[in-house]
């Protein structure tokens, strides 16, 4: 239940970077560790 309400959060919060087009190439590592947190949080999420 925890990562269900993380994952409403993220998705309040946090950047689409797949709506903006960025490649994961040119991704700075602040980007990638927000991508990298949203799909640890929604890959939880369905799990539960």
């Amino acid at each position: 239940m925890i990562f269900k309400v993380l994952a409403k959060i993220n998705k309040a919060i946090l950047p689409s970077y797949s709506k903006k087009r960025l490649s994961i190439s040119e991704a700075n590592k602040l980007q990638l560790a927000i991508i990298g947190w949203r799909y640890y949080v929604t890959k939880r999420a369905i799990r539960q």
